[in-house]
């Protein structure tokens, strides 16, 4: 059913009215069971002629107004209240008593009773008192019950928000590379066509020639196989997206692949760009197209940090030994995140992402993976960038380290479970 559909139903069929419930303590019987004729009709009742059944008679039903003598036997009324304040903070409460002083008044304000009545009460004082009381119960009732629905409405278009943003960035990443490995098949194809016939139509060709048409040749045709490749293994990643198990992806491929994405993304402009060659090969135990997303994610951040022109590297590495936690702290200048979920198994992929930009102030540093935090102009981000950055390392079992310095620059280094890679 549509969000609208459900607030409108809301609003249009409101629950039954529900009677309050009217706790009454008193040790003498008399009062009590004046106040019992008065209000059987009214609301729902609860006696106690003592403390202790009178919290328990607020723990076993959902009370919203009590009658409290002062003065009893055992507990006082004043014991009594703070007790129920204790068990439901939201009750409100009318205190009786035929020896009105100021301690006792004192006392039960700063218990936040909403009345005070002197005996023997007055009939109308008595009802006009209740009934103020119970709509004072209800009103707050209704407004803490609405905060929460507000509440609970704005974390679900939020979420909402993230994920359809988190599968637009996917799908965008998907076309990207359709898109990006069409246009060079098609070049290729026909520079291979060309250089065919151009060999089948020469009669005599240079030796030199031949070797500079069969080394462009096999650059060609190791081109072309990885442009396949590429185009295979995300279309399978698209048709198999149901799929729990998580490919062992080569972290060195995931990289070439992620450059051409990089270079032809519009916030590159004026700067500079450096992918450091991964060493060791090594796969990886997360989604590909997630890793590819991070990264660029992170990488499209660093190009925005400033508008002057700057540096953006990226590159990476095998840890053959798991992290050690005691060396992060937490700081003006540094952030690690999700080091509950870390899969701190060995071997792990250290990649980073870093920049010479303007660093992050450290009152903003805090605040940078916040859902819809940006320091942009309206028109010029979404605040998602690194909250999806943040879900995706999440939900891969790593972990995310910010380094930061105002001046210098900043590198953000992701940790991710690695796998040995079939040989």
């Amino acid at each position: 059913m549509p969000l609208t559909a459900v607030l409108l139903d809301d609003v249009n069929e409101p629950a039954p009215k529900r009677r309050g419930k009217l706790l009454i303590v008193d040790d003498e019987d008399g009062p009590r069971q004046s106040l019992r004729v008065i209000f059987k009709d009214e609301y729902d009742l609860f006696m106690a002629e003592d403390g202790p059944t009178a919290i328990e008679l607020a723990k076993q039903n959902d009370i919203d107004v009590a009658i409290l003598d002062i003065r009893m036997a055992g507990m006082s009324g004043i014991e009594v209240l703070e007790r129920l304040k204790f068990v439901k903070p939201d009750v409100e409460a009318i205190m009786m008593t035929a020896f009105e002083t100021t301690d006792t008044i004192r006392k039960a304000l700063r218990l936040r009773a909403c009345d005070y009545i002197n005996k023997p009460f007055d009939l109308a004082t008595m009802r006009d008192a209740v009934s103020q009381a119970m709509q004072r119960r209800t009103l707050e009732g209704e407004i803490h019950s609405s905060a929460e629905k507000i509440q609970q409405l704005i974390i679900e278009l939020q979420n909402q928000k993230v994920e359809e943003q988190i599968a637009r960035t996917r799908g965008d990443i998907f076309a990207s590379i359709i898109h990006d490995i069409n246009g060079p098949l098609t070049v290729i194809y026909g520079f291979v066509q060309v250089l065919n016939q151009r060999l089948n139509r020469a009669a005599h060709v240079e030796v030199e020639d031949l070797e500079f048409v069969k080394n462009r040749l096999n650059i060609v045709t190791r081109q072309t196989t990885n442009c396949i490749e590429i185009s295979r293994r995300y279309l399978d990643i698209l048709r198999n997206r149901s799929d729990k198990s998580v490919p062992r992806v080569s972290v060195s491929q995931l990289l070439k692949d992620l450059e051409p994405l990089v270079h032809s993304h519009s916030s590159v402009l004026e700067n500079e760009f450096n992918l450091v060659p991964f060493g060791e090969d090594v796969g990886v135990k997360v989604n590909g197209t997630d890793v590819i997303q991070i990264l660029q994610n992170l990488a499209v951040n660093a190009f925005q940090c400033s508008p002057q022109p700057h540096r953006v590297d990226i590159g990476g590495e095998v840890l053959r030994a798991p992290l050690d936690l005691t060396k992060f702290k937490d700081g003006p200048n540094d952030r690690l995140l999700n080091v509950e979920s870390l899969d701190n198994t060995a071997p792990l992929v250290k990649l980073w992402v870093r920049d010479n930009g303007p660093g992050i102030p450290a009152e903003l540093l805090p605040k940078i993976f916040q859902q819809y935090f940006t320091t942009k102009g309206p028109r010029e981000g979404t605040g998602l960038g690194l909250n999806i950055v943040h879900r995706l390392i999440k939900e891969g079992n790593g972990a995310l380290h910010c380094h930061t310095k105002p001046g210098t620059g900043t590198t953000f280094t992701v940790y991710l479970p690695g796998a040995e890679l079939a040989k």
